[in-house]
């Protein structure tokens, strides 16, 4: 009964144009996707020297593209579903400067401006913060969501949401300790290329859950390939900082340890993706190392959905239900079916020699074998 119900209302989106926003978001569906099949087209197809230049060429474009994507969308959910002013100009002047910075970069590069774009994107963001926490301090984050602050239990939030964060910064830490790379300017560029394509893919939700949560076309898959790349901890970062984005893209927040579950530590652990990269004993099954590494990641995922939807939204569960079981079913019907997607892609690139050879340049010295 609860999945049937469930089941019902749920919204497929590539072909549904009942609404401004959601006939922007089924174009913005298919020619996303396009330009992602014809950009690996020419990733593979061009060789040494021009491949660098395209890759030097089009990581600002990604950028620019993914911001004026996500702004166009931001501005449609505003008029049309009311987002709050204080979530919505913050985050817009976030895109906005993100993806000027990127047109600045296709006509200039020095240190000197990395500098400046990186201080003035810096503080856009940690001003987007701010006024995310004035909001979600200001005592009606639940009552936006429908709820009382009774039927938060926030002890628990704050346990599970301590405890998650110290398990993943001790697991980043250790698998991550043989990482000497530090963040270069190469690794910072092909960090903000993977979250630009990942935040872009996340709005072309193919079902959308009525409480939350999406089905996407392996919008995941970036950052699974950025950690494959460059690590553990890198990886986990820029999962960090996409999930502060997911906070601003569809915002469901009552609780400060609720948020910390569901968005910028949800998405860490897709960091993890890289844990088993530079397994020496696997080097000759990349699609086993990244699928792996992506499943472990994903399922990280869903038990920070688990433990937000047990102890935050266990209230919507149907009289009867369990709240941890309502919240396993939930998170279930659409986290691994997403994880599932991004898997598949991700073995059938890795099923690929010159995609593998690329991946593995970034790899730091192996220490010992498993």
């Amino acid at each position: 009964m609860f999945l049937n119900t469930l089941l019902s209302e749920l919204t497929w989106y590539p072909t549904l144009f009942d609404s401004p926003l959601n006939a922007v978001r089924s174009v913005a569906i298919w020619l996303t996707l396009a330009l992602v099949i014809a950009y690996t087209v020419c990733l593979f197809a061009l060789k040494s020297d021009k491949r660098k230049r395209f890759l030097t060429l089009s990581a600002p474009i990604l950028i620019a593209y993914a911001c004026v994507l996500c702004a166009l969308f931001l501005i449609l959910s505003f008029c049309e579903d009311g987002i709050q002013p204080i979530l919505f100009i913050p985050l817009l002047t976030l895109l906005c400067t993100i993806a000027g910075s990127a047109v600045v970069l296709l006509f200039k590069r020095s240190k000197g401006v990395y500098i400046l774009l990186a201080i003035t994107v810096g503080c856009a963001f940690v001003a987007s913060l701010i006024c995310m926490g004035v909001h979600f301090a200001s005592g009606n984050a639940a009552e936006i969501n429908w709820l009382a602050n009774e039927d938060v239990q926030s002890v628990w939030l704050y346990v599970t949401s301590g405890l998650s964060v110290l398990v993943l910064l001790a697991i980043a830490l250790f698998f991550g300790k043989g990482d000497k790379r530090s963040f270069d300017s190469k690794s910072i560029t092909y960090a903000a290329i993977c979250i630009a394509m990942s935040f872009a893919l996340s709005f072309m939700r193919i079902v959308r859950l009525p409480q939350g949560g999406s089905i996407t076309p392996a919008s995941l898959l970036p950052l699974m390939v950025y950690a494959y790349m460059f690590g553990v901890k890198k990886g986990v970062f820029a999962g960090f900082v996409y999930g502060v984005l997911q906070a601003f893209q569809d915002p469901a927040v009552l609780h400060p340890a609720q948020f910390l579950l569901d968005y910028p530590v949800a998405f860490a652990w897709i960091g993890l993706a890289g844990l088993f990269s530079q397994i020496k004993t696997l080097d000759k099954y990349p699609q086993l190392q990244f699928a792996i590494g992506g499943i472990t990641a994903g399922l990280g995922r869903f038990m920070m959905h688990f433990l937000s939807g047990t102890f935050a939204f266990g209230v919507f569960a149907p009289e009867g239900t369990p709240a941890a079981l309502y919240s396993f079913l939930y998170q279930a019907g659409y986290v691994l079916p997403d994880l599932a997607i991004a898997v598949a892609v991700g073995i059938a690139l890795f099923s690929s020699k010159a995609f593998v050879k690329e991946t593995r340049k970034f790899h730091t010295p192996l220490k010992k074998e498993v």
